[in-house]
């Protein structure tokens, strides 16, 4: 029964469940990837409110944390800054192997496959108002259980990787306003008797990647009771991408990550679907160190500027086929 799930699983998408496989199991953790290929308008920003003194909220003080971000400027005299503008390129921690949010296409037209999704759309537009160039940015390949530690130790400027923005990370990192809304949603096989977060997660492996959001989800809701207590957490990957592949496999029985990307892997994979309804509010933002606030400011202006234009067109080209519904967007706030 296995091994008739993962021969259709590895069917679907052209054959992307099996070059999810290869992906999936190669951890990447500094691996430059620079790219020459542009998209969106590449507008640039004016104005701006100007760079003022302040830090964002401290986590013990924090309920709201998408609303925690520092207010946007077009200032570029910070020492961050100046000192990506003298290096001449941006260095952005993305994922390579998520459908439409960061991947590479291996139906390509293109000599060489590029990246290309969502975020890398983002982070081309970062790239073009603070260095002129959409194409000045370098590319490293980043798990999800190494984002944070990627940030702190300098390899990169920021990371564009579906990041959920969360209290929790604010003690260790800075994060942009809000660029994208979501909410944690299970993954199941279509024949599943799993039917959501529900008490059919009874007695369920259930996959999640180490250091998410959904994990820790899963970890206060099984302390609480809200979790049916039989549920089998055990299971994390350092890849979100690694959980669909052991779904295929049969080594567990659902995957909980955010909706937006179980969307895409169910795109990937038309033997999977999601099941239920999300159970969470969550937003996705760009990540920064926590003293870097010239770079927050400057790019919460970035953000301004590309919501009123590149966020729908991206949206359109690369997440809608997929949540197949309208979005835009979300609102925001700043302390």
């Amino acid at each position: 029964m296995k091994a008739r799930r993962v021969r259709a699983a590895l069917k679907g998408w052209g054959g992307v469940g099996a070059m999810a496989v290869v992906l999936a199991l190669t951890a990447v953790f500094a691996l430059v990837l620079p790219l020459t290929q542009s998209r969106g308008d590449g507008s640039t920003g004016i104005g701006g409110q100007g760079v003022a003194s302040g830090t964002q909220t401290k986590a013990e003080e924090c309920t709201d944390p998408q609303d925690q971000s520092l207010a946007p400027s077009a200032d570029e005299t910070g020492k961050t800054i100046q000192d990506i503008r003298d290096r001449g390129y941006l260095l952005v921690g993305v994922d390579q192997n998520s459908y439409r949010w960061g991947y590479r296409d291996p139906n390509s037209d293109s000599k060489t496959i590029e990246l290309e999704g969502f975020d890398i759309d983002l982070a081309h537009a970062i790239a073009g108002e603070i260095l002129g160039d959409r194409n000045a940015i370098r590319f490293r390949a980043i798990p999800t259980n190494e984002r944070i530690p990627a940030i702190e130790d300098g390899r990169v400027d920021m990371v564009v990787r579906t990041m959920t923005i969360s209290c929790d990370r604010l003690k260790e990192v800075a994060f942009s306003s809000p660029y994208f809304e979501t909410g944690q949603q299970v993954l199941a096989p279509k024949t599943s008797d799993v039917k959501g977060y529900d008490a059919t997660l009874a007695n369920k492996k259930i996959c999640t990647a180490d250091g998410s959001t959904a994990w820790e989800t899963l970890d206060a809701d099984k302390k609480s009771g809200k979790l049916v207590a039989s549920a089998d957490i055990k299971t994390t990957v350092p890849n979100q991408l690694d959980c669909l592949v052991r779904l295929q496999l049969g080594e567990v029985d659902a995957v909980v990550t955010d909706g937006a990307l179980a969307a895409s892997q169910a795109a990937q994979d038309p033997t999977v679907e999601l099941k239920g309804e999300p159970f969470t509010t969550e937003y996705y933002g760009v990540a920064m160190k926590k003293d870097a606030e010239d770079l927050v400011r400057r790019v919460n202006q970035v953000l301004v500027d590309y919501r009123e234009n590149g966020w729908q067109q991206s949206y359109d080209k690369w997440l809608k086929p997929t949540i197949k519904k309208p979005a835009g967007p979300p609102p925001v706030k700043y302390q």
